[in-house]
């Protein structure tokens, strides 16, 4: 991996940003494009949605809906959503709250937890190959990072959610309709599928 560059080369600051935006662009494209290319490899493929809650819950235990969406950031509809096919597929089940026998919670099941294992594996053999030639510290600086920059973008998309709400509600009180902003479409935020964890 090329070392970085000394602080005489450093861009300028509105540079460095232009340069940073054009590569998460084309970062998110590659992405894509990798998850695409495995799509053919059941090993290799899971939906990020549904990698992501099974990784919260494998990470947290059994958990009910509202803690679960409160815990990625999303709606409780959108969790209720995303976790029915998980369902059906036999990774997750619906179990009873083990203090509250009136509640329900979610948890991963068997299958469910050997399905996460084999993509979480699957996923760390493809960073090794794709960082084989970075040293130890080169890899941890970028994993803290770009820990960091994804708790700026849940952060983000927190807020705009709470601006959300907020506005409904002052709509709702004036007797006229809420309007969403183009922040989540024109953001970095985009469309939220449940990727605004960190856990993944």
């Amino acid at each position: 991996m090329p070392s970085p560059p000394s602080p005489t080369d450093t861009p300028a600051p509105a540079d460095l940003l232009n340069d940073l935006q054009h590569q998460l662009a084309v970062f998110a494209r590659r992405a894509e494009q990798t998850r695409l290319a495995g799509a053919g490899q059941m090993r290799n493929t899971m939906d990020r949605a549904a990698y992501l809650l099974l990784n919260r819950l494998e990470q947290h235990g059994p958990t009910g809906v509202k803690a679960l969406a409160a815990g990625m950031g999303i709606d409780s509809s959108t969790v209720t959503r995303q976790v029915a096919p998980l369902v059906d597929g036999g990774l997750v089940k619906r179990a009873t709250h083990p203090e509250d026998g009136r509640a329900v919670v979610l948890e991963l099941t068997p299958l469910g937890r050997a399905r996460l294992h084999e993509v979480q594996d699957s996923r760390r053999e493809l960073v090794a190959r794709l960082t084989a030639d970075w040293t130890p510290m080169e890899r941890a600086t970028f994993c803290t990072l770009l820990t960091r920059f994804n708790t700026s973008v849940s952060q983000a998309n927190a807020g705009q959610q709470e601006g959300r709400q907020s506005g409904r509600q002052d709509g709702e009180g004036n007797g006229e309709e809420s309007r969403e902003g183009s922040a989540e479409r024109d953001g970095l935020g985009g469309p939220r599928d449940g990727d605004g964890d960190g856990d993944g």
